[in-house]
């Protein structure tokens, strides 16, 4: 089958996004899938307001029409709401084809930090959006509920998985800080709530790992934590392997796939009782949760590395691409596609 991903959010950005659509890809074209992805890379951009590292297309429309004409996809899915998503959006509804979409970030929530719009008209846009979908994914069930809070339909759960060739306890970086070393590896910027962590009172080490448009403030009012800046594959897990404990101070994620990664590393987690981790964590075996961030520290130190690599392996890239490829809707069901799209 053809299979069209649209998606405002790519390569090079490295996050959990891009890194499970790529993984998506992958996975149906080993299905023997034709997969095309429709991304920013083919087309002028601007960076987007309040998230720089996403480039929006600009005036998309008649180029995803094209390519869509051309390609002829017997499902079309579309990852995101930006310029590309809504080329998409208007292309399927003009030529009355089904689709799906998914949501992977609490934008109302991360736009309300930067600017001062009441989430509930971010919602109600969002919701827009996405009620013309036959189906919208989710990749948690705490997620799906608090869509279907704000009045969204069709929501179903796709998870996210973990690629356990790269993400092993082994090898380490040898790191010679005091014991224990706290770390947090992602995107260093102000919804994923770091100062949470680096405010903590503990003896032991800090280490950031990942890079973004806060770093610079955050390297400069915490000296004494180490920012490594970003690191990728098979060194950035030896990184994270060679932590005790992994930071996950975040409110505001959906899903957390670094939680899966820093598991599969054998390297318990401790975060906030919130969307996420409460879907992630076996509480008192992989990680703890706590609305005091330091005894949720304190506390997943004492877990069993081993419990958490066994874990992390039970939740594979190739499960959660068979629960997207089930979740993929017939662009025309019972109809011949090639047929069915105009121009």
């Amino acid at each position: 089958m053809r299979i069209a991903i649209i998606t405002d959010a790519w390569k090079p950005q490295v996050n959990g996004v891009v890194t499970t659509l790529g993984k998506m890809g992958e996975f149906l074209e080993s299905q023997g899938h034709d997969v095309r992805f429709m991304t920013p890379k083919d087309f002028k951009t601007i960076p987007c307001p309040t998230y720089p590292e996403i480039r929006l297309a600009l005036f998309p429309y008649k180029t995803i029409r094209d390519n869509l004409d051309d390609f002829l996809p017997a499902h079309i899915h579309i990852a995101t709401e930006g310029s590309l998503g809504h080329a998409a959006r208007k292309y399927c509804l003009k030529n009355d084809l089904r689709f799906t979409t998914s949501f992977h970030t609490q934008f109302p929530e991360y736009l309300r930090m930067r600017i001062p719009i009441p989430t509930r008209w971010t919602y109600r846009y969002l919701r827009w959006f996405h009620r013309a979908a036959s189906r919208t994914m989710v990749p948690t069930p705490s997620q799906k509920a608090r869509l279907e809070e704000h009045g969204f339909k069709n929501v179903e759960v796709w998870s996210r998985g973990v690629d356990v060739d790269v993400f092993q306890p082994e090898p380490k970086v040898d790191l010679t800080d005091p014991y224990p070393v706290m770390m947090y590896m992602g995107r260093v910027s102000v919804e994923k709530n770091i100062e949470a962590f680096l405010d903590v009172d503990l003896p032991g080490s800090k280490i950031v790992v990942g890079d973004g448009p806060d770093r610079d403030k955050l390297e400069k009012h915490y000296p004494e934590v180490k920012f490594v800046g970003a690191k990728f594959g098979k060194e950035l897990a030896s990184w994270v392997a060679a932590a005790d404990v992994f930071a996950f101070p975040s409110k505001t994620d959906t899903f957390g796939l670094v939680m899966l990664e820093a598991m599969a590393c054998g390297v318990p987690v401790a975060a906030y009782p919130v969307t996420g981790p409460i879907d992630i964590i076996q509480q008192g075996e992989t990680g703890v949760m706590d609305e005091d961030f330091k005894l949720a520290l304190q506390a997943a130190l004492k877990l069993d590395r081993n419990v958490c690599i066994k874990y992390a392996r039970q939740h594979t890239w190739e499960h959660c691409g068979k629960r997207f490829e089930s979740l993929l809707e017939p662009v025309k069901p019972d109809k011949d596609v090639e047929a069915a799209i105009v121009s």
